[in-house]
């Protein structure tokens, strides 16, 4: 190898060292190749990419939320998930006593008209007497989503209704895994609870156990209905309900725009279980929660419509709201009775984007958001092109948004990459999942697309299969040379996001996620570290780039120019990704700069790779397969650098900021 090859000292021994350890499907490596990239980065060539170009879809799937984004510590808070009849099952709830002690069902006595189950419990022991109460009292616990995770020194706000004809004493405790530590607990005393009472208190733990529970108990005989147990920790996101680890890792994205509630979980298997907003805003107790019947669990509804919408101002991100347009995956609303559905998706939009004196508008405000929210796009339904009933209710649903939102760009889910709809839409969804080779021969799907048309929304793209394990290098290389490909086809793709985001270790209904978490512990999949290689792209500039390689299927390239925030410097971003097992020597030169535009101080070199590209992070090791960055010494517009096998690399060049009118834009950018 000769020394012009080096890209940066102590990174290159690195590389090296790291090929040379590599595994890989090849049975023979053969001698290093070499490729040649050629950039224009002249302000002739240079075109916008869309702010919203990389963003997340966010689905109620592997407890992403309910147990995960959401905040909440308890699991089925209102005793509604076994359902309207009663007696019912109350799980995870369990009762703490025997048959002589204390006997527990579900009643319909609740206080809410929309969640009308509430929990009786009849204490048959007492203070004394021959059939006196434990020590430690009889009652219920719930033990979270796989156990709560409560922390010494952080405060938690529990909440829940309470009736009893006698006088209450009741003691509220976050007890260990063991049932046998006391890591925080209030004693409640009222003298008249007669009528539903809501009953909140704080409590500070005095130690630490990630598989905790909340328990609720007595030592005074009566009867005691209990409805709507919280418990939330005091430190969410804002005070917004959302799990702070887990909003750090979808804001450290930077996305430009967030699409929810799905997905599959938008549709339902039928629709009495589809997502309905309006039983998803209001007063949290008030929600009577639904069971998702396609991904097979229940929740309450805490992260709602609502919640949502705050969700992706708090991330600075455009909300793309995917409703239901009166089909689920077994059933349909016909044509001919859909404006009733119309018309609730009407106010679902009124509820974001109304004046807070509006009939649905006024309800927002009521939750504490008077100014609307920034509501641009909507999907008429997910994945339904070609249901029969589907063409004639999403033009019911166009003409009517239009009529009254003419500036909402409407998301068809038929596919117009290959051939233009049958009918209007401002978007069009696309979706792919498949295995590694195929995802990184899609790079190329959309370079022949018409550029006449509705622009493509690829709002689901992931590699799937025993290619990806549990979210291995492999799917992130394949779904970065995708995202290269989308990023050089920004003249017909406006948007595109990587699903699922979440899963909860505890619940894999769908494998493999980008981020995975349980009640304490969090990590990124090497597909979560690649997406960081595109959070600059959003609202930058795109170059033309030429590569030429043997041989060159196994290569992809891109070429951007963005400014850090931060330091208001500006970069030349090069983005390759070598699908390979062989070392390749990238030959790069840049046109269209002037000379010393490209400073030789200060650019860095990042790369994603590992010694096997089936490598993937776990709770142990977190950052197995995860980016790292050195300085890249020998930039300039003429360089060599060097690819390992099977890598996602980023040279960024720091270069002098000059300023030129974009191609297609009326606007002047500086670059």
């Amino acid at each position: 190898m000769e020394a012009t090859c080096s890209p940066c000292g102590l990174l290159l021994f690195f590389f090296i060292g790291l090929y040379a350890s590599f595994q890989c499907c090849a049975t023979e490596i053969d001698a290093n190749q070499t490729a040649w990239l050629f950039v224009n980065a002249s302000q002739i060539s240079a075109t916008k990419i869309q702010q919203t170009m990389f963003g997340i879809s966010f689905e109620e799937i592997n407890h992403s939320g309910a147990g995960g984004l959401w905040a909440e510590l308890v699991k089925n808070r209102g005793f509604e998930a076994g359902g309207q009849n009663t007696p019912s099952n109350i799980d995870p709830w369990f009762i703490l006593g025997n048959e002589s002690l204390l006997i527990a069902s579900t009643e319909r006595a609740s206080r809410f008209d929309r969640n009308e189950v509430a929990l009786r419990m009849e204490v048959l022991c007492d203070e004394d007497g021959n059939n006196s109460c434990p020590a430690g009292g009889v009652g219920v616990y719930n033990p979270g989503f796989w156990g709560m995770n409560i922390e010494q020194g952080k405060t938690y706000k529990v909440i829940f209704y309470v009736r009893s004809l006698n006088p209450l004493e009741m003691s509220v405790s976050f007890i260990g895994s063991n049932g046998l530590q006391t890591l925080a607990t209030a004693d409640i005393i009222e003298a008249d609870v007669s009528n539903w009472t809501k009953v909140e208190v704080l409590l500070e733990a005095k130690g630490t156990d990630h598989s905790s529970r909340l328990q609720l108990t007595t030592t005074k005989k009566g009867v005691i209905w209990l409805d709507q147990v919280s418990a939330m920790p005091l430190d969410t996101h804002k005070g917004h309900g959302f799990r702070n680890d887990l909003f750090n890792m979808i804001a450290d994205l930077k996305p430009g725009f967030i699409r929810f509630p799905g997905g599959s979980f938008v549709e339902g298997e039928w629709l009495v279980n589809a997502f309905r907003w309006k039983e998803t805003v209001g007063p949290w107790e008030e929600r009577p929660g639904h069971f998702g019947d396609v991904w097979k669990y229940w929740t309450d509804d805490g992260l709602g419509y609502f919640e949502y919408l705050q969700l992706a101002e708090d991330l600075g991100a455009l909300p793309v709201w995917v409703f239901n347009n009166g089909i689920s995956h077994n059933d349909q609303v016909d044509t001919s009775i859909i404006l009733p559905f119309v018309q609730d998706i009407l106010d679902s939009i009124e509820f974001a984007r109304g004046d807070a004196a509006s009939t649905w508008g006024s309800v927002r405000a009521a939750m504490g958001h008077p100014e609307p929210f920034d509501l641009r796009y909507v999907a008429i339904g997910n994945q339904d092109c070609g249901r029969k009933n589907y063409h004639g209710n999403y033009l019911k649903f166009y003409t009517a948004i239009k009529s009254a939102y003419p500036d909402i760009k409407i998301i068809s889910n038929c596919d117009g990459s290959s051939q233009q709809l049958d009918h209007p839409a401002d978007l069009y969804d696309f979706h792919v999942y498949t295995n590694a080779k195929s995802m990184f021969s899609m790079a190329h799907n959309f370079d022949h697309t018409s550029r006449s048309g509705p622009k493509a929304f690829v709002s689901e793209y992931a590699v799937t299969g025993q290619d990806a394990g549990r979210g291995n290098l492999l799917k992130a290389l394949a779904e970065a040379g995708f995202l290269i490909g989308l990023e050089r086809n920004s003249d017909a793709v406006e948007m595109a996001s990587n699903a699922p985001l979440f899963v909860n270790a505890n619940d894999r209904r769908f494998n493999p996620d980008a981020i995975v978490f349980d009640s304490s512990q969090i990590y990124g999949t090497p597909s979560y570290w690649m997406q960081h290689f595109f959070r600059e792209s959003n609202g930058a500039i795109l170059h033309n780039s030429t590569l030429q390689a043997n041989p060159s299927n196994s290569l992809i390239a891109s070429a951007i120019s963005w400014q850090n925030a931060k330091n208001n410097k500006n970069y030349l971003r090069i983005k390759v990704v070598n699908f390979g097992s062989n070392i390749v020597t990238l030959k790069i030169s840049i046109d269209g700069l002037e000379k010393n535009k490209i400073q030789k101080t200060g650019s860095a070199k990042t790369i994603l790779t590992s010694s096997n590209v089936m490598d993937e992070n776990t709770f142990n090791g977190p950052k197995k397969v995860a980016p790292v960055t050195g300085p890249l010494e020998n930039a300039g517009n003429k360089m060599n650098v060097i690819l390992a096998p099977y890598s996602l690399n980023s040279l960024d060049l720091l270069r002098n900021s000059y300023v030129f009118q974009v191609t297609g834009s009326n606007s002047v950018q500086k670059a």
